[in-house]
């Protein structure tokens, strides 16, 4: 149950940030939630490939080039969903950021306070 709601809580960041950046476009709500789907698989399976092979500049960039990949998965959801369009590596990179702030703040809502219960 948790795992959709946060998809959901990623679909409707990604409908607010579509709106607020004149660099990305969605086409609706389902490939909002499409993209959401997409960009949490990526991160799954692909983020973790991407990182190990570019170690090496993570470590000589102080881990700065993180940005770097998460706007590489930014463009390749791109690229896999039909109704998601990024202008350019510049505003996915903008993007990216966005949504891992849009992204935290909105699950902190999910949080179960585990203190209150005793």
């Amino acid at each position: 149950m948790k795992t959709f709601l946060k998809i959901l809580l990623t679909a409707l960041a990604v409908i607010i940030l579509a709106n607020i950046l004149s660099g990305i476009s969605v086409a609706g709500y389902i490939s909002a939630i499409i993209v959401a789907v997409v960009i949490s698989l990526l991160n799954m399976f692909v983020r973790p490939i991407l990182i190990f092979f570019t170690l090496p500049a993570t470590i000589v960039t102080l881990g700065l080039f993180l940005f770097v990949i998460n706007a590489c998965i930014i463009l390749l959801a791109d690229k896999l969903v039909d109704g998601f369009a990024v202008s350019n590596f510049w505003w996915a990179l903008l993007f990216s950021i966005l949504l891992s702030i849009f992204r935290s703040a909105l699950f902190s809502l999910l949080k179960d306070d585990k203190k209150s219960l005793k």
